[in-house]
């Protein structure tokens, strides 16, 4: 997703970035096309006429319209379910922090130690940066990337280097978590009644990540997409032949924004329908992700990115 300031006026009016029309612009120049030769030729081909008139379309029109706004409300439906099981991952992350620090007994202040690997040796600035690799782990699996770059500045070697070998490194970061929670009852440094609540908050956070798979790995069906998919497209390239009679020469003008409209509806939830993509309009989880970073460095007195800057995407 792009993060950046909203633009407004003809700015937003002239926005090519983040816009579907791209992914539309081949099918929509092949409409408009078509909507020429056909008004140019005013419906004939040779001695045949086709006589569709606007009944046809008329009828088809508002059920298809109605259907791809259902379509398109199952889809962010799951884009809206995904941002805030994205929440959940920051709300969690950081009450973890908050109860290592305050729940988990130490020698010394959690923000002790002259750079991150010294800090690791403290259990409890080692949970809490734990949890932002957590959160770099379960992007690049939801996205099916690597996520060893981005894990690795929060992990000890020894860790980094077993996370490498296993398929699912957010649930191995968990595992790790709850090992270390269990090494801080056995040392009584935290009363198990309090240990409880920081056992919960992993839950939770397992639980989130497994929310995500699940919308990750359960589409909305393909039958139900293919069908609205072939409907718009058969109406729009009939829709020429339909207006020709009635509108004349403004036939492409018509069908252009009509096309616009239906493609750019389906091409939409197309887009939304996966929210953990990299397209211009999916869930921005880098910035999601840098957010949390920057929350838990401060919180152990560890070095913390730059946030993300909003670009002008009027520009770009």
């Amino acid at each position: 997703m792009i993060v950046r300031k909203r633009p407004s006026g003809l700015k937003l009016f002239l926005s090519w970035r983040g816009s579907v029309l791209p992914r539309i612009a081949a099918a929509l120049t092949l409409n408009v096309i078509v909507a020429i030769v056909v008004t140019v030729l005013h419906g004939r081909f040779g001695s045949i006429k086709i006589p569709l008139g606007t009944v046809p379309f008329a009828l088809l029109g508002l059920p298809l319209a109605i259907f791809l706004g259902f379509r398109n409300t199952a889809a962010y439906d799951r884009f809206w379910e995904a941002r805030k099981l994205w929440g959940e991952v920051i709300l969690r992350s950081r009450n973890l922090a908050r109860q290592c620090q305050s729940l988990i007994d130490g020698e010394a202040p959690v923000n002790a130690g002259a750079d991150t690997v010294r800090r690791l040796d403290d259990l409890r600035v080692r949970m809490t940066l734990r949890a932002a690799a957590f959160a770099h782990a379960l992007r690049h699996q939801l996205r099916g990337t690597d996520a060893a770059a981005d894990t690795k500045p929060f992990l000890r070697e020894a860790e980094w280097q077993g996370l490498t070998q296993v398929a699912n490194r957010p649930h191995a970061l968990l595992m790790h978590m709850g090992a270390d929670l269990r090494e801080a009852l056995r040392a009584r440094r935290i009363d198990p009644a309090l240990a409880a609540g920081v056992d919960g908050t992993l839950s939770a956070l397992s639980a989130a990540a497994a929310s995500c798979e699940r919308i990750l790995s359960t589409p909305i069906p393909f039958s139900y997409t293919l069908l609205l998919h072939r409907t718009a497209y058969l109406y729009c390239y009939l829709l020429p032949f339909g207006l020709v009679d009635s509108v004349g020469f403004m036939t492409p003008v018509v069908v252009l924004i009509v096309a616009y409209t239906f493609f750019g509806l389906d091409a939409l939830g197309d887009e939304i329908e996966e929210p953990f993509g990299t397209e211009s309009n999916d869930l921005p989880l880098e910035a999601l992700c840098r957010t949390l970073e920057i929350d838990l460095c401060q919180s152990v007195g560890a070095p913390a990115p730059a946030p993300l800057v909003p670009v002008d995407y009027f520009l770009r």
